[in-house]
Parts: C-alpha cells; structure tokens; sequence
C-alpha cells in the first residue's frame, strides 16, 4: 500500500506544479505590454542628404519637388563607394511605398535590383516632359527614366502605377 500512495503524491505534486505555473505565465501575459495598433512611421528630413548627394554625385540628383504633406519620407541614403546610389523612400497616402533609386551602376542590373526582379514592358508614359518605361512583375512596379547618360533612375514601390506617376512628375533632377 505504501507504493500506491507514493504515487498519488507524485500526481498531485505534478498538477500543483503545472497550476503554478499556469498562474505564472497568466501573470507574465498580464503585465506585458501589447500594442496591437500598427506603428506610426516617422517622416524623416533628407534635406541635408539632398545636398550632400547633389554636391557628390556625377549625375543630377533626383528629389521630389510639391508633394502633398500626406506623402511621407521614411528613408534616404547617398553611397558614393562603389557607385553614386541615392535612395529617397516614402510612404503613400494610403500606405504603400514609393522609392526613388539612382546609381551609376550598370543599368540592367541596377534596374533589377531597384525594382526588385521586374521586367520592361512595351509600355511608355511621358510624365513631366521625360519618358519613362513600366516595369512590372517583380516584387515591386517600376517606372524607368529613358535618356539618361551616365546614370539611371527609377520610380519604384508597392504603390500603384498612378502613384509612382505622382512621385514621377514631382521630381526635380538638379
């Protein structure tokens, strides 16, 4: 008889412990903070790297000029290692994302990588007097300025093509 109460001890201590540490784990949920609500994305100022780039770079910096304050920056960066790549992203009034790529590396591979695997369509638009080629089927939809020398510069993103027009016809290549 001695065996079996061993054994009901032993049951019983397992289910105290596992309701100790239910209790615990209950206790550890309630006082971590949960914030369920998306994060606000920060705008940042690229004026100072706008600058920077246009004084730097061997071709005229793209930047977008008369943009409504509902379209937000959220990233840029000039390398000038390797190649003169600027970069300038920003954050769609409804969400998505617009960037603005420019290298002087070797366009077909530098246009791969801005639009992340897209490819030339037929398509042509003329958007603030410049032609400009969609590039469609890749992770993002591209829209690639024609006629540059020494450089490329594409319109990339998750946006819509009207919003990668929009960003398109505001920028100012100085």
């Amino acid at each position: 008889m001695a065996g079996s109460n061993g054994k009901q001890k032993t049951a019983r201590d397992m289910i105290l412990s596992l309701g100790l540490i239910i209790i615990a784990a209950w206790v550890i949920y309630l006082f971590v903070p949960h914030d369920d609500r998306p994060r606000e994305v920060a705008r940042v100022d690229y004026r100072v790297e706008l600058l920077t780039a246009r004084r730097a770079a061997t071709y005229p910096v793209a930047a977008p000029e008369g943009l409504p304050d509902t379209w937000k920056a959220t990233s840029v960066r000039f390398q000038g290692a390797d190649f003169d790549a600027w970069h300038l992203g920003f954050r769609a009034p409804d969400g998505e994302y617009v960037t603005i790529e420019q290298s002087t590396q070797k366009r077909a591979q530098f246009i791969d990588e801005a639009s992340q695997g897209s490819t030339a369509t037929k398509v042509t638009e003329q958007i603030g007097g410049r032609t400009w080629t969609r590039y469609t089927g890749g992770r993002y939809d591209a829209l690639v300025l024609q006629d540059t020398e020494g450089s490329t510069t594409v319109v990339a993103g998750t946006g819509s093509f009207d919003q990668l027009s929009t960003m398109a016809g505001a920028l100012k290549l100085a």
